[in-house]
């Protein structure tokens, strides 16, 4: 496994204990019903295979993919919509799960697409939360950890599409991401 030049920001243990807990939360909240999980891809995809098994509600699995980062360190500012979901949104309880919620605006693109479906309820489900950056007010009911304004990698988050495969979240080194 490739280590980067940084440091571990939260560690493996610690990521598995608070998905667990987040499961409970989740359940709780949509006991007896069930529940359209759309996990964004592709930094979401580990968190919302490790969130779903966590979960005892009747779930459905889908994903939607989105870019606004490109190979950069930071966001372009312009989301797009690149693989849309194939289920049906509308009367559904709906929980979208985010790898991290930057500055906001591609939760807020999510936010917007997903309300004019109609669903039951939409929630949204982040790993990670960075509001130091936040540049768009967005609802995030259930929060993993909020994080400082760092790079980070891991457990599917990526730069340049490297380090997804590394089990905890790591804070990359300015140096490794500001080379021109």
């Amino acid at each position: 496994m490739e280590a980067p030049t940084g440091r571990e920001l939260i560690s493996r243990e610690e990521v598995a204990h608070r998905v667990e807990e987040l499961g409970r939360e989740i359940s709780a909240a949509h006991a007896g019903e069930e529940l359209l999980v759309v996990g964004v891809l592709r930094g979401g995809a580990v968190f919302t295979a490790d969130l779903i098994r966590q979960l005892w509600v009747p779930v459905h699995l889908d994903f939607v993919a989105v870019s606004s980062y490109g190979k950069g360190a930071s966001s372009s500012g312009e989301v797009r919509l690149v693989k849309d979901v194939d289920e049906r949104v509308e009367g559904r309880n709906v929980l979208l799960v985010e790898d991290i919620v930057d500055t906001g605006l591609t939760l807020r693109y999510l936010r917007q697409e997903f309300a004019a479906r109609h669903p039951k309820d939409l929630r949204v489900c982040a790993l990670l939360n960075k509001p130091s950056r936040r540049l768009a007010t967005v609802q995030v009911e259930y929060v993993g950890f909020d994080i400082p304004d760092e790079f980070v990698v891991g457990y599917g988050l990526d730069y340049a599409g490297r380090y997804r495969n590394l089990p905890c979240i790591f804070a990359l080194s300015p140096e490794v991401y500001q080379q021109k």
